[in-house]
């Protein structure tokens, strides 16, 4: 089986839309996670 080799520039553009998707993940998490504490801390105190 052939494997195709990267050039550096594609490595560094492949790690560079990794790290980005990273963050845009990590942001979702956070974000469901304080909407969630919101909706939770909402229907104790009501």
């Amino acid at each position: 089986m052939e494997t195709v080799s990267l050039s550096e520039k594609q490595k560094k553009s492949r790690r560079g839309r990794n790290v980005a998707l990273a963050v845009v993940l990590a942001v979702l998490v956070v974000m469901f996670y304080i909407i969630t504490l919101v909706k939770i801390a909402g229907g104790i105190a009501g």
